[in-house]
């Protein structure tokens, strides 16, 4: 009885939380397991919400699972109760992912996360208390995005999706990662910076087969502009890679990301491992679609390869693609 109150004493959660650790200490056949603790802590606000967050000693970023119940201001009724009691296995979804009409939006990994929380201590190795990863954020307001998108809500759960709408036009600016670091003061100490982080949205860590993402009609403009014939993939003249380097490349992020994608891709032969596109993540071939259609259309204005110079020339938005956060101007001044 003494070792159940130890456990209990500290546990800064609500009845459900409880009995989940408790079931679980018990399943382990009493081996005790290393709590981390919570290196830097604070509050995050976004939109009208504050949500207590964390970095671990392991260097995991978490929210509190009770911040993020309030920030979709969920409540335990009697529904999630029955859910509880009705699950023999012990694993439930927290209340703001436990309605039914919600679990074909829930992936596995997902569900997964989220029933195993990670237990922390906070500053001082005081109170125990619930988190979930940071990054699992978006996906969570995504699978109510996605249960309004398919009509599957119930008019009692439309505030719900609409506070995930919120949460996501607050972060999308930045990546949650970089928010959780700002907030808790961890950027002064990580060892990448916010270039880093930045770059990490754009480059993955390794190859993306991307098929496509230059179209034929770029490289009909292509040819129009040089005229040349038309050309196919084998018999493209260099100096379309040239081109592509300067007015699609260079200009993204003023030229950082293609720097870095110089370093990824020379080998020790000095030779391209791959073409530039194929290390992309989803977010920096969005970026890069959209400057190449940004460029294509000044391509089409124009009658020759001279007059396409001059007028790109002119036009610096054309060759200059935007920060893909906003709010990244600010951390990178």
């Amino acid at each position: 009885m003494s070792d159940d109150k130890k456990m209990i004493d500290p546990i800064d959660a609500g009845f459900d939380e409880v009995a989940k650790a408790m079931v679980s200490s018990i399943k382990g056949g009493g081996a005790k397991t290393q709590i981390p603790v919570a290196l830097y802590t604070g509050a995050l606000p976004i939109g009208n919400v504050e949500l207590d967050c964390a970095v671990l000693e392991n260097g995991t970023r978490v929210l509190s699972e009770r911040a993020v119940h309030r920030a979709f201001g969920s409540k335990r009724g009697g529904s999630h109760w029955k859910r509880m009691k009705e699950n023999e296995g012990g694993a439930n979804l927290p209340s703001f992912l436990s309605a039914n009409n919600l679990a074909p939006f829930i992936s596995t990994t997902l569900a997964h996360d989220l029933i195993e929380p990670i237990r922390y201590r906070t500053n001082g190795g005081g109170a125990v208390a619930n988190g979930i990863k940071a990054e699992l954020l978006p996906e969570i307001c995504g699978v109510w995005l996605a249960a309004r998108r398919e009509g599957e809500l119930h008019p009692s759960q439309d505030h719900l999706a609409q506070q995930a709408e919120v949460l996501m036009e607050s972060f999308a600016k930045v990546g949650i990662i970089a928010l959780v670091d700002e907030a808790t003061g961890y950027q002064l100490d990580r060892k990448h910076d916010a270039l880093r982080l930045l770059l990490n949205k754009y480059i993955a860590d390794g190859l993306q087969k991307w098929l496509h993402t230059f179209p034929d009609t770029f490289f009909a403009e292509l040819d129009r502009l040089y005229g040349n014939p038309k050309t196919s993939p084998k018999s493209r003249p260099q100096y379309y890679g040239s081109f592509i380097n300067r007015y699609i490349y260079d200009p993204i992020e003023n030229g950082y990301v293609k720097a870095e994608l110089d370093k990824l891709n020379i080998t020790d032969e000095g030779k391209r491992r791959a073409r530039f596109h194929q290390w992309l993540t989803g977010d920096g071939r969005t970026i890069l679609i959209r400057q190449i259609g940004r460029v294509e259309g000044v391509m089409e204005m124009c009658t020759d390869i001279e007059h396409f110079k001059k007028v790109a020339a002119r036009q610096k938005t054309i060759s200059v693609a935007p920060y893909l956060f906003d709010e990244m101007n600010r951390i990178i001044d």
